[in-house]
């Protein structure tokens, strides 16, 4: 069964679902994986807690996954990029795989965007400061750029809009900061907040190209990782 750590956000969390169920082969309601799911809306902010500036979600997450775990996972995907800041710290609480959302990403890119590219980060100021994508996709020889610093702050305020539901003054903002990530040379932009798909779903035709879903990467990561026996089988980094 595979157990989802949501919540952060919920609206994110419904698109990850829908995601899994969209990809999966299935015919009839009993071919698709079965699915538990925590929102657990009370874990605090992540980038205000990596930035010293909030409450350590750590706690509510590790109890999240323990409750996901009881009731039956077998594996868990957590629909929420900075989240994984604390990705080995949760894996080492839990007796069932977590797959990591930048290796998922890292599968999906096309070979020409792999080893020895660069790819553009769109995220929150949390991921991008704990430079949870640079440290992974590096050690695949992937560099990564983001906006600059006005750039970053337009994003966070894009992101706010997605949470707030005000989605198509996000996609404006998102828009421009992933044309200027493409004109400094980046062959793919990750979407690296869970947020930002939601904004960019009908991306501009010439800019649609670039874009790359880390949330549709997760959602096939976890697919892939089921038999028809729902075993988990264990991604490679």
């Amino acid at each position: 069964m595979l157990g989802i750590l949501g919540g952060m956000g919920p609206l994110a969390t419904v698109d990850f679902m829908t995601k899994v169920i969209r990809n999966t082969p299935a015919s009839y309601d009993q071919d698709h994986i079965e699915m538990i799911v925590s929102v657990a809306t009370k874990i605090p902010d992540r980038t205000r807690a990596i930035l010293e500036q909030g409450e350590d979600p750590f706690p509510l997450m590790r109890k999240a996954a323990h409750d996901l775990v009881e009731a039956g996972a077998t594996l868990i995907a957590i629909p929420c990029n900075t989240a994984h800041f604390w990705y080995d710290a949760l894996q080492k609480e839990v007796s069932v795989p977590i797959i990591h959302v930048v290796d998922a990403f890292a599968e999906a890119l096309p070979p020409s965007s792999r080893q020895g590219s660069t790819v553009g980060i769109l995220a929150t100021d949390g991921t991008i400061q704990a430079e949870i994508y640079q440290k992974r996709l590096e050690l695949r020889g992937i560099h990564c750029l983001s906006p600059d610093r006005d750039g970053q702050a337009e994003v966070m305020a894009a992101i706010r809009h997605v949470k707030a539901g005000d989605i198509p003054t996000a996609t404006g903002i998102l828009e421009r900061q992933a044309e200027r990530l493409v004109e400094r040379g980046c062959a793919a932009v990750a979407m690296a907040c869970t947020e930002i798909p939601l904004a960019l779903l009908h991306p501009a035709p010439a800019l649609a190209p670039f874009l790359v879903d880390p949330t549709e990467a997760l959602a096939l990561a976890c697919i892939n990782a089921y038999d028809r026996h729902a075993t988990p089988i264990l991604l490679s980094a």
